[in-house]
């Protein structure tokens, strides 16, 4: 495609003095912007990895992107409308963050991944699809026109597990129950959406057994609710975690041991009779492929989290967690709150603070399926989406 090249230096008013140019600062040196009508790739240049913060709204389209503890290098020169890029403006928070908004010619997916290969001291890429949107999907599940999107919701630990206990005695295994039940309920009563349940009741599940069932019900997308402790008991806020390349890496090298009976990945296409490179190569697409989706999807609920409590992590975590290892089913795994912060512990007692964090996850997945509607569902009838082959390789978020 014809691209059209520019780069932003930010400056904004009210940075001066010895507290602005502190070495805990991180300085956004440049911002580069390749775009035209079909997609666009952003990259900024900064002086050290920052945490930060995606959200991404339909209407008006456009990305915010909140950098921790960060501020413009100097000069100003902020671009003229290009591509499907019609602005970008900068805005410093009182907190000490620097907010950067991408306004939007309409709405498309957006990747982020650090780009290793620069000389910069740290260079945070932003990519939206170019050509035709991407479909997000398993590759397992359903295809007929108009199904619903398939949420394997999962309430960690039960039975003989209880997880963490409160100080005043409550269990996580019961809480978050409580809060996978009022997620599913709220997930089955949005058309185009059906919940499934890994554990409806008290019992223990073995962490392979919860993606098992997640497979069987042919789940678009795995979460699995959370409520950890730590001994800090002032510790308070939500986070979210996707599947890290090291915890794919090992789970590639089990699937491959395995092989005779992975029969179920990509779509039923058994590894069986397939040589070690090639099995490896349809490992790493699918696992590329599904980081890629967990991501963006984890970025939608924690953006959707920040608004009914205090968010731990600002941006998406990554794991070795076992329960996220699906070759081919995008799945994260939310902490709601910490069980051991007294305060949060009877939140998450409270059935209206349950069913406020069930509706922020709901509200953060419902976004994301709305943006990246797996083929076949009523989300891609709604688009007028098409399908279009998830391409290898595509980049994790996550500093």
């Amino acid at each position: 495609m014809k691209r059209h090249v520019f780069v932003l230096v930010l400056l904004a008013a009210g940075w001066s003095g010895a507290a602005a140019v502190a070495a805990a600062v991180t300085q956004v040196r440049a911002v580069g912007i390749e775009a035209d009508e079909s997609g666009a790739a952003i990259s900024l240049s900064l002086s050290a990895k920052a945490a930060y913060r995606v959200v991404t709204t339909r209407n008006p389209a456009r990305i915010a992107l909140t950098l921790h503890h960060a501020r413009p290098a100097s000069g100003l020169l902020l671009p003229q409308p290009q591509g499907m890029v019609t602005g970008v403006t900068s805005q410093p928070q009182s907190n000490g963050d620097l907010r950067l908004t991408i306004l939007l010619a309409h709405s498309m997916p957006v990747a982020l991944n650090w780009d290793n290969s620069t000389r910069s001291a740290a260079t945070l890429v932003l990519r939206l699809q170019s050509g035709a949107r991407r479909l997000v999907e398993a590759a397992h599940a359903p295809r007929e026109t108009g199904r619903d999107v398939v949420i394997a919701v999962d309430a960690g630990h039960g039975g003989e597990d209880p997880g963490a206990t409160g100080h005043a005695g409550i269990h996580e295994k019961d809480v978050v129950l409580a809060i996978a039940r009022s997620l599913a309920r709220r997930i089955n009563s949005e058309p185009g959406m059906r919940a499934v349940l890994t554990r409806d009741r008290d019992e223990f599940l073995s962490l392979r057994e919860r993606i098992r069932r997640a497979r069987v019900a042919k789940a678009d997308l795995f979460i699995s609710i959370h409520a950890d402790s730590i001994a800090n008991s002032t510790v308070s806020g939500s986070s979210v975690y996707v599947l890290s390349e090291k915890g794919a890496t090992s789970e590639a090298a089990r699937w491959l041991a395995e092989r005779e009976n992975a029969a179920d990945l990509m779509g039923g296409v058994s590894l069986a009779d397939k040589g070690n490179t090639l099995a490896s190569v349809l490992l790493d697409l699918s696992q590329s492929a599904t980081i890629s989706s967990s991501t963006n999807a984890a970025q939608s609920v924690l953006g959707a989290l920040e608004g009914v409590g205090l968010v731990r992590k600002a941006q998406v975590q990554e794991a070795r967690f076992v329960v996220l290892k699906s070759p081919d089913i995008p799945s994260m795994l939310v902490e709601t709150a910490y069980i051991s912060n007294p305060a949060e512990e009877r939140r998450l007692r409270n059935p209206a603070q349950q069913a406020a964090l069930a509706d922020a996850v709901f509200t953060g997945l419902r976004s994301y399926f709305a943006d990246n509607p797996p083929q076949g569902t009523r989300f891609a009838l709604a688009r007028g989406a098409h399908p279009v082959t998830e391409p290898a390789g595509s980049g994790a978020p996550g500093a």
